[in-house]
């Protein structure tokens, strides 16, 4: 008829992008289900999957997965927008949480988003209310790029439009999905996991520090005194990032705990990931459900969802999902860090049969609506309504790769040629070729430069457990290098291993402090950290009595790293403000409008003079400061580029001095590594994005893009050429150069992953 509008039509393909079963994890088991729920509910419709890997080997997918990322591959999100571009598909469905995906905050998602021409619905498995910068930036322009953001609670959608100013009508309440399990009696399950005649508690999910499990073991006996046949049933694997960090050392804890406790007889594990059916008796089994999480920070929990679902008398903390679920006397809250609290609950409703079944029923009812079905169709409705919606009003979100602007492609990066110059007692300064010279030893300078280079790149390579054992031979050549009685560290190391200097000079020094700053912001370890203050602490004070302007800026680096993880630190904040007015004065006394320097000679690892300063006046709060690095900056820049084109550092043979001729050769990888670092401050400072260009343009010096076009990188091994001669590359690759590369490539991907 005439007017009247013909309802939209569904999808005729769908991709599902996050994580996807056998990976262990509740999302997931999620997109899993979804996919499952949403193909049975439309079966015309193809429906298919993108899946995250968090190891190179990835993992043995059922046929649903017809493409597979590498989470810490930036050049792997690209490549996955394309495929979703080629094959067509009608809709887009991404699970989102920071973690699942690599780069800073899980930014590198924003890749395969902004190559995207497809209509896209974002599920929201995390929503912080108090997010940092970075956080709420990724999360604001994952609002953009999507046409509809679907949440599990009502907490999640006050917060979207409260915190992130994400539009009302783009956000849809969806409950998360669980299985269409029967309401029956306890009893009928118990004997299938020998817990017949005996009451029941369970918990069950990935096991983890944050899950709070300790604190139900510590209200046991109290239980246990009123009701001696209780057990507690607590059902999951141990979480594999848990494994990796730490093994089994916070199950045997819990162990532990028990057996001082004497409750070891009723506290049973089941050290495994089962299967939906399994799972859903060991549910079934259960007398109370308890979900005893440590942080508010919850807008959602899959595991509360399927207890619930379940009709199970339920008793939790009050994070933010489960309060809004336990409310109406669906559950029972206690307060986070109260094992009294949780044993008093337990007691009561062991000992209310009416008052347990009733909240049984009452949960059971409200989550009806929450079976995978009555979900899958609330999603095809949804999924219906933006492809009709974006038929009706296309929206640009396609941009070409020649196009915008966005940091290009990087080399991923390979340790192989860092790893080949280090030995058990650290980084050997030289090489011929690629072959280690062990003639010349080790030096204090390129250990506290590899050590912030393997940290920098946790997270971005197949096994950190690498990272880590360099890291522990780096910082223990540091620990070796300081000397107690003279708080100053030695540099030169013979490959014999005899101290060559009594005393390192203030920029080994100064370059020590800030590997350890740096190491004691980016650490993953406890131990590595702690190891890294034992020698941060007594190493500072001497900074005060040195001459050297570059030795303050080394350390001031190192100082303000330090600070953003412990900025309480009074006495280091104060010889942050000496050290950086010191460099300030210089700054005045020598600069003019045609030298923005702060000596009558240009010579080495100047970029980080100038970092320095923007670090400082900014957290100093000091303007002026701010605006003497920036303008320094510019000027940098401006006599180390070739017209508009490539980047020429100033060259160590006659440097450049104040109305001289600036040396052209020979080029030194130290040069780019620490512009770039100053760009990145810059830009991070101003927002003006012509700060990423100039990083990238000092990047390209490494690339080829130079004064001879020569690449002086080993893409496969890492390694880096010694400099750029008026001969060419100089075809040896030792420990500064390669580090120097190094820290300039990580620097590039966190930027190509920061930027949004």
């Amino acid at each position: 008829m005439n007017g009247v509008k013909s309802p939209p039509s569904s999808p005729q393909s769908i991709a599902f992008v996050g994580n996807y079963l056998p990976r262990r994890c509740g999302i997931a088991t999620f997109t899993s289900d979804l996919l499952t729920a949403v193909a049975q509910e439309a079966d015309d419709t193809q429906c298919w999957a993108v899946a995250m890997n968090d190891t190179p080997e990835g993992y043995h997918y059922p046929s649903q997965v017809r493409f597979e990322v590498d989470s810490k591959n930036l050049a792997d999100y690209q490549l996955a927008a394309d495929f979703l571009n080629i094959n067509q598909v009608d809709m887009v469905s991404l699970q989102f949480e920071y973690g699942l995906f690599g780069g800073n905050c899980g930014s590198y998602i924003l890749e395969l988003l902004h190559g995207l021409r497809i209509p896209l619905v974002t599920t929201l498995h995390t929503v912080l209310l108090e997010p940092d910068s970075k956080q709420k930036a990724v999360m604001e322009a994952v609002g953009s790029a999507s046409d509809a953001m679907v949440v599990m609670s009502r907490k999640a959608v006050e917060s979207l439009k409260e915190v992130y100013s994400i539009p009302q009508e783009k956000i849809h309440l969806i409950y998360h999905g669980i299985p269409d399990i029967p309401f029956v009696d306890p009893n009928y399950y118990k004997d299938l996991f020998g817990v017949e005649g005996r009451r029941v508690m369970l918990t069950f999910g990935l096991v983890s520090p944050g899950k709070g499990i300790e604190q139900v073991i510590d209200a046991l006996p109290e239980v246990v005194d009123r009701h001696p046949d209780i057990v507690y049933i607590v059902l999951g694997a141990t979480h594999p990032h848990i494994i990796k960090e730490h093994g089994e050392s916070y199950r045997l804890s819990l162990q532990t705990q028990a057996r001082k406790l004497g409750v070891e007889e009723h506290l049973i594990f089941h050290n495994r990931f089962v299967e939906l059916k399994e799972l859903c008796e060991f549910i079934g089994s259960a007398d109370i459900y308890v979900t005893p999480y440590l942080n508010k920070d919850q807008i959602v929990s899959g595991t509360l969802s399927y207890a619930l679902g379940a009709g199970k008398a339920t008793i939790s903390t009050p994070y933010w999902y489960a309060e809004e679920m336990l409310d109406e006397e669906r559950g029972r809250i206690v307060p986070f860090n109260d094992p009294g609290a949780i044993a008093e609950q337990v007691v009561e409703l062991l000992e209310n049969e009416a008052d347990r079944h009733a909240m049984r029923k009452r949960a059971y009812t409200f989550c009806r609506p929450m079976v995978w079905g009555k979900v899958a169709r609330q999603y095809l409705d949804l999924f219906r309504k933006v492809k009709g919606g974006r038929e009706r009003r296309p929206k640009v979100t396609f941009r070409a790769k020649t196009l915008g602007h966005k940091i290009p492609e990087l080399p991923w990066p390979h340790f192989g040629h860092m790893q080949r110059l280090t030995d058990d007692t650290g980084i050997l300064q030289h090489a011929k070729y690629i072959v280690p010279d062990r003639s010349f030893g080790y030096c204090t300078d390129d250990n506290a430069r590899a050590l912030i280079a393997v940290l920098m790149a946790q997270g971005m390579v197949p096994d950190d457990t690498v990272l880590i054992d360099l890291a522990c031979r780096y910082l223990s050549y540091l620990h070796n290098a300081f000397d107690e009685a003279s708080g100053h560290f030695r540099n030169f190391m013979t490959f014999d291993r005899r101290w060559l200097d009594e005393k390192g000079s203030e920029d080994s020094h100064s370059r020590a402090i800030w590997g350890l700053g740096a190491t004691m912001a980016l650490s993953r370890s406890a131990g590595i950290t702690n190891a890294a203050y034992s020698l941060f602490e007594p190493a500072l004070p001497v900074l005060a009595d040195f001459t050297s302007p570059r030795a303050w800026a080394y350390g001031l680096v190192g100082i303000h790293i330090y600070l953003q993880k412990f900025g309480g630190d009074r006495g280091v904040r104060n010889l942050r403000s000496t050290l950086a007015n010191r460099l300030f004065d210089l700054y005045l006394a020598n600069a003019s409008k045609d030298w923005q320097w702060i000596e009558e000679t240009l010579t080495y690892g100047n970029g980080i003079v100038a970092q320095a300063l923007l670090l400082s006046g900014q957290w100093l709060q000091q303007e002026d400061m701010v605006e003497a690095g920036l303008k320094m900056l510019h000027w940098l820049m401006q006599i180390q580029t070739e017209g508009k084109g490539h980047f020429v550092p100033v060259g160590n043979h006659g440097w450049l001095s104040r109305g001289g001729q600036k040396a052209r050769f020979d080029q030194q990888p130290i040069e780019a590594q620490h512009m770039i670092e100053a760009c990145t401050e810059a830009y991070n400072i101003t927002r003006d994005k012509k700060w990423l260009d100039e990083a990238r343009k000092c990047f390209d010096w490494f690339m080829g893009r130079n004064d001879l076009n020569i690449p002086l990188v080993d893409y496969k091994t890492g390694g880096c050429c010694d400099g750029l001669t008026s001969d060419g590359a100089n075809q040896n690759r030792g420990a500064e150069s390669t580090v120097c590369y190094m820290i300039s490539l990580l620097r590039m991907h966190i930027l190509a992953s920061t930027y949004v």
